[in-house]
């Protein structure tokens, strides 16, 4: 299905084919690589591009700030949450690996925990983003709500359940629809509402709602770093890092931002977080149905992702099952969370959820990156790669990765800042949310003290049996 050869910078033609991607999560063989940097704007473009940036956007309103203020932390925080996606999508061509499979190098036997977090963190995107296509699916046909989010479900699990190149394919086409869309609901939303210019809140009170809004743009660009090299691991090993860089980061940024600022622009009159609310808003007729065929078009465009990395994610802590399947599986759980959320307060459990399912990655990166830079400079494997395989040649516990990670996680507690719990560091900050920097911190200064402690001495592999994360194909 949609096959073509295409050639790869370092000259080696690999064949693209949007079929159904069976290749689990070994890394990519040399002969297999192909793709170009420009490819991954759109790929992070289009599924960024959604009402739930939107929505996103209008809460540092609701806490006070005035526009302008609430645009600088949406940008700032925004643009630093992209740009550790980014950095982290840039190892993909030199290992050939998607991102939790590459992390077992620092994690060993102990990466059943990241996987096992970032498989979750998966099915909670899937169903915060599920929701509205649900809802304007809902809208658009009067279907029930509940088969309106099963059929937004499925089409996105259709797309995960083909892969990398079809994912790649698609984005491309719905990054041109969704800005075409986005800008009528740009248009729509600043002639319909008054930007607020004056912020009701002051001093501590307003640095802290400042900071938390930063913190939510950050956590939102953070939020893909566990998935980041899944969609660049098919590229050429010579492919250039500093142009991938730039791609991903402008398109991340531009969407994410571009949603938020809708929203903080139009916060007045987003009262009714829902697709109708987004249809009345629109004025009905032509212009709200293709405000709910881009909310479900978006919906997709990002599920299909999230779907994608968790079905990698389950075969990452050793669940033996082909990787079509396994996205099939993310799609069917989130279809569950999906429910829970539609039960409830659910402007409460869209922020909780929102900011909790992050909180560890942070910590997760600074782990990966240590290590990262302690094994880049010295590539062994051909054309500069960092061979994955051959690193693995040993089991280890991973026991300093996942203290890191345990301990740097944990002491986001004293940061953190939502309804469910907020820190004693935040309460005296005024509701500032500083768990993600400091987790970051923690779980860097712990993996480096506890590094020389580690045994020296492993077990191979060969004495010891079957890989414990086997790569499932």
């Amino acid at each position: 299905m949609f096959s073509s050869t295409k050639p790869t910078p370092g000259g080696v033609a690999a064949t693209a084919s949007a079929g159904v991607e069976s290749h689990g999560i070994a890394p990519v063989p040399l002969d297999r690589r192909y793709g170009r940097p420009q490819r991954l704007f759109s790929v992070w473009f289009a599924p960024n591009l959604n009402i739930t940036a939107v929505f996103t956007g209008a809460l540092g309103i609701s806490l006070g700030l005035d526009f302008v203020s609430a645009f600088l932390a949406i940008l700032l925080g925004t643009v630093a949450g992209s740009m550790v996606t980014a950095y982290l999508c840039t190892w993909g061509p030199r290992t050939g690996s998607a991102q939790l499979p590459f992390a077992r190098l620092p994690f060993g036997r102990g990466m059943v925990l990241p996987g096992v977090l970032a498989w979750l963190s998966a099915i909670a995107w899937d169903a915060l983003v599920g929701i509205f296509g649900g809802q304007a699916m809902h809208e658009l046909t009067g279907l029930p709500l509940w088969l309106g989010i099963v059929i937004v479900l499925a089409l996105e699990a259709v797309v995960g359940f083909f892969g990398y190149e079809l994912i790649h394919r698609f984005q491309v086409f719905s990054t041109y629809l969704l800005a075409a869309a986005f800008l009528v609901m740009t248009i729509k939303i600043l002639t319909a509402s008054s930007v607020s210019t004056t912020a009701t809140v002051h001093g501590g009170d307003r640095a802290g709602a400042w900071l938390l809004v930063f913190a939510i743009g950050f956590s939102l660009g953070v939020s893909w770093a566990p998935y980041a090299s899944d969609f660049s691991r098919y590229m050429p090993p010579n492919t250039s890092a500093k142009r991938m860089f730039t791609y991903i980061t402008v398109g991340m940024s531009l969407s994410y931002v571009w949603g938020q600022a809708i929203g903080a622009a139009g916060a007045h009159v987003l009262g009714d977080e829902t697709a109708a609310g987004i249809r009345t808003l629109l004025g009905g007729g032509f212009l709200g149905v293709v405000g709910l065929l881009a909310m479900i078009l978006s919906s997709v465009s990002s599920n299909a992702m999230n779907d994608y990395s968790g079905s990698l994610s389950l075969q990452t802590i050793g669940v033996r099952i082909p990787r079509p399947i396994a996205a099939l599986v993310v799609g069917a759980c989130a279809l569950a969370l999906c429910l829970w959320m539609t039960a409830g307060n659910f402007a409460d459990r869209f922020e909780n959820v929102l900011l909790l399912i992050s909180y560890w990655i942070p910590c997760f990166v600074a782990v990966v990156s240590i290590d990262w830079w302690r094994r880049r400079k010295e590539p062994d494997g051909p054309d500069g790669t960092v061979n994955v395989e051959n690193a693995l040649r040993h089991r280890h516990s991973g026991w300093p990765a996942v203290l890191a990670l345990v301990v740097g996680t944990v002491s986001t507690l004293l940061f953190m800042d939502t309804t469910l719990w907020v820190g004693p560091v935040a309460k005296a900050l005024h509701g500032a949310d500083l768990a993600y920097y400091a987790g970051f911190v923690v779980a860097g200064v712990v993996y480096l003290v506890s590094l020389p402690m580690a045994k020296k001495s492993v077990t191979p592999m060969a004495a010891a049996g079957a890989d414990p994360v086997p790569a499932v194909d």
